[in-house]
This record gives structure tokens, sequence and C-alpha cells, in this order.
């Protein structure tokens, strides 16, 4: 038996909407043929844009949208992404596959897409083989609404009024594919750049450098102590890898050893998230700076038959358990973490949807964003309880994760993860602060720990009601199925 204590009385901040937030990279088939088919394809599509892919994203109400990278963005010239189709360059993505770049989806189309969505835009500046007026331009021919040579440009290219641009990225992995740079380096470009990443028009940006990945401690430290007071946020990128990096493993050929190693591997985004953040609150005690956790999730091997610079993966119910307790995490961290963007949205790594020609589903990582939409600008609440232990071998890890939220209308919303694939966890949660007289909820298991979707069984793994959840005397009582993800509603 887990006990917890829900202290609704106990508010521990918000949880930012942006923690759900995604991220587009011009890599394999996320752009094109995940987003953007043509004009004048077959496909059902407004602007190019798929309309099926739009209507289930608007579904979970995806709040922020990164792009053009990644990798890719250090390489990334904006004006080869404007104008004319026909007038526009190709180049070539060495990053992903080495394969011919048509430029058609750019800046215009980016944006179109994020009012399709109802999302909001945040573009990663190239640092790497870019300049500070490429990029201070960008944003002027972006957001800019009088009388200039760039925004005529803009005007000339078919938008009248200037968009809004809330975040901009400034590099990427500058550590690495942006440049290989030393944190010393980087934090004296950052302040460079930001000096120049210009609010045009009443514009407001949110200025976000480049921070460590993994466990790189010391770029944190450097980037806080010589650049903090100039950024808005600061990035963090931690994928799970099961295995190594030239060996990652298989998506969907697992066993019970892997679906451990890939969940404790997972968990390891709480010490990152308390490590980083312990530093950036000696230079930071206000935690004005945001923590962006801006790529995270499941890295494996390529599907097989596929072109392994595309990173194409199947998505499986271990994917959807990876997907919950991160994101308990970042709610849990709400103080710190103000965005998060899941790598990548459309037909790479963990996707929230996979697409064949006219055809597309939802994965089951798309399911849990679904159920856990109701946590976007919610209240967290205090959850207090202690996990019994999944073990494997001589190994151990807790057995739930959780975090709990109120919403504007006095809803509370528990989300609950099973890591055991064996065993069911019994729950029995105090509620102090309010009381409750009802309790509802959703669940997505499946029999198999690789159960997933494919476009022959596109409803393999789908959310159904969850019933075995009872409030008495105000304690809720709950079975918690082996492998699986909850979301309980209480009022």
């Amino acid at each position: 038996m887990i006990k917890m204590i829900l202290n609704a009385d106990v508010k521990k901040g918000r949880i930012n909407k942006n923690i759900y937030g995604h991220f587009a990279e011009h890599l394999g088939r996320c752009i094109y043929e995940g987003f953007w088919v043509g004009k004048d394809s077959p496909i059902p599509n407004t602007d190019g844009i798929r309309d099926d892919v739009v209507e289930a994203l608007r579904k979970v109400k995806v709040p922020v949208l990164r792009w053009p990278g990644g990798c890719f963005a250090d390489e990334y010239h904006w004006r080869d992404g404007i104008g004319p189709y026909e007038s526009r360059p190709k180049t070539i993505n060495t990053h992903w596959g080495g394969v011919v770049e048509n430029n058609h989806f750019g800046t215009h189309e980016y944006f179109r897409l994020c009012e399709l969505l109802g999302a909001d835009a945040y573009i990663t500046g190239n640092v790497g083989s870019g300049t500070v007026r490429e990029l201070r331009e960008w944003i002027e021919y972006i957001t800019f609404d009088g009388d200039s040579s760039l925004a005529n440009l803009r005007r000339a290219n078919g938008r009248e009024k200037p968009w809004k641009l809330p975040y901009v990225g400034i590099g990427n992995e500058n550590w690495g594919c942006g440049g290989n740079m030393r944190p010393e380096y980087y934090a004296d470009l950052f302040r460079q750049y930001a000096t120049y990443v210009r609010n045009f028009s009443g514009n407001r940006i949110y200025k976000i450098a480049c921070g460590p990945s993994d466990a790189n401690y010391h770029w944190t430290e450097v980037l806080m102590r010589e650049a903090g007071r100039y950024m808005d946020g600061l990035s963090l990128h931690y994928y799970t890898v099961p295995g190594t990096w030239q060996k990652k493993g298989s998506a969907t050929q697992f066993d019970e050893r892997e679906w451990f190693v890939t969940l404790k591997k997972t968990l390891m985004m709480d010490e990152l998230i308390t490590k980083h953040s312990t530093i950036m609150d000696r230079y930071d005690p206000e935690k004005r700076v945001g923590l962006i956790v801006d790529e995270w999730g499941t890295w494996y091997d390529v599907e097989p038959g596929t072109n392994p610079g595309f990173l194409y993966q199947q998505n499986t119910l271990r994917d959807a358990l990876v997907a919950g307790i991160n994101l308990n995490i970042f709610n849990n961290h709400c103080d710190r973490v103000h965005m998060a963007n899941l790598a990548q949205t459309v037909n790479v790594l963990q996707a929230m949807i996979l697409t064949e020609g006219e055809k597309m589903i939802v994965t089951p990582t798309y399911h849990v964003f679904d159920m856990y939409k109701v946590h976007q600008d919610a209240q967290l609440l205090s959850l207090e309880f202690t996990s019994s232990l999944y073990s494997y071998g001589d190994e151990g890890i807790p057995q739930v994760s959780a975090s709990a939220s109120e919403d504007d209308h006095g809803k509370i919303h528990i989300s609950l993860c099973n890591l055991d694939p064996n065993t069911v966890a019994d729950i029995r949660c105090e509620l102090r602060g309010t009381r409750r007289t009802r309790v509802s909820g959703t669940i997505l298991t499946s029999s198999e720990m690789n159960a997933h979707n494919t476009f022959d069984e596109p409803n393999a793994v789908k959310p159904v009601a969850f019933s075995d959840a009872a409030l008495v005397d105000n304690v809720l009582e709950v079975k918690l199925p082996s492998k699986s993800v909850v979301v309980l509603t209480l009022e």
C-alpha cells in the first residue's frame, strides 16, 4: 500500500502550459510529409499544411512549437526560405541524411502552421554558421510593422501584418553540433547576440540561451555566472537512451531488462533538473530565468529499412510511460521549468504522430499528452508520498510517478504512472484542505509492454475510462494497474 497525502490548500506555483510544448526540426519526415505536403497535394491541406495533423495537434492544445532545429538551425539561413518557391535555393541538410532541402517550408509557412495550431512561435537562431546581423534582420522581418526594407519585403512576400514572436533561442547545442564551443566563448557570444535580439512594434522576446547537455553542470555554472542577467531562459537537453549511442536498442523489440533500464534512465531527469536548478539558484534566487527543457524523449535505433539519418522510430506503451514520468517531473519542478519541448512532433524520435502517405496515426505518447493537458496553466498541489519499489535483478526504482494540480474551475487532477509491468500499485490518498465527493478517470495501458499503434491497427493502444478509483470519507483509493498511465479528476 502506497500512502499519499494531497494538500489541496498548499499550492506550489503555476504549471506553465509551455511545459507541454513540441519541437519540429527539418529532420527526416517531420516537416516534409509530416506537416508539409504542399498546396498541390491530393492530401487534404490548408496552404500546404496537412489538415489531419493540425486537427490532431489542436486537440491536445499544443502551446508552443520550436523550429527549425536542432542541429539544422545552426546551418539555416532564413532568406533561403522566403519568396516564390521556384526562387528558393536548394541546400544540403548535412546533419540529417545529406538530403536536398528545397526550402519550401520557411518563415511564412512556419507562422501559418503556428496560427493553424493556435501555438506560440519559438524560433532557434543560427549562431554556429550565421551572424548577429542575420538574426537581427530575421526578427525585424518577422515583427516590425513600420516602413523598413525588411518589413516591406515581408509584405511583398504576402504578409502585411507582422507576426508575434514570443521566444527566440540563441543557437542550439553550441557545445556540439552548433559549433563545438567552450562555455566561456559561448557565454560571450550569447551576450553579443542577445544585445541585438530587438523588440519591435510592441513584440516582447523571451531570450533563451543554449544550456547544457545532460549532466554538464560546468556549462550551467559558466553561463549563469557570465550571462545569466542577459537571458530569460536556459535550455537543457536530455534523451532517454536505453543502450549506448552506438547501439541504442529497438523501439519495439525489447525485454523487461530494457524496459527497466529505459524507465530508470528517464527518472534521471529529476536529478538533472534538481542539480542544474541548484546552480541557477545561486545566481538567480528569484527564479526569474526559466529552465527550458527544449529537447527530451526516447532515442532508439531507427526502424529497420529506414534511412538512418531520418531517426524514424515506433512508439509503444513504454514511450507512454516515459512521457508520463517526464511530464510529472516537469510539473513538480514548475518553479524553475518554464517550458519543455518533446522531440519530435511527427515521424521523428518520440513522435506524437506518424504518417505514411495520406495515412496518419497517433501514438501512445500522443494519448498521454491528451490526458495530461488538464495540467496546463493549473496550480501545482502538494502531493506527499514515498513510493514502493519496482525491482529488477538487484536494482530498484520507484514504482509510482505522480503529480497533482487544480485548474481554474476548481477541479483537481492527479496523474499517476505505474512503472512496474507486472504488479498493481494499491494507493490510499488522504485529501486535506478540500472535500471531494466524485472521482472519474482515464487509463492508458495494454497487456503487452511493447504494444503500439500501426497503420493497420491504429487503435491498438488508446485511453479508456478508468473505474478502479473510489472516494470514501475524503480518502481516495486507487488500484493502479501494472504498466499504466492514469489521470484522475476529483470534483
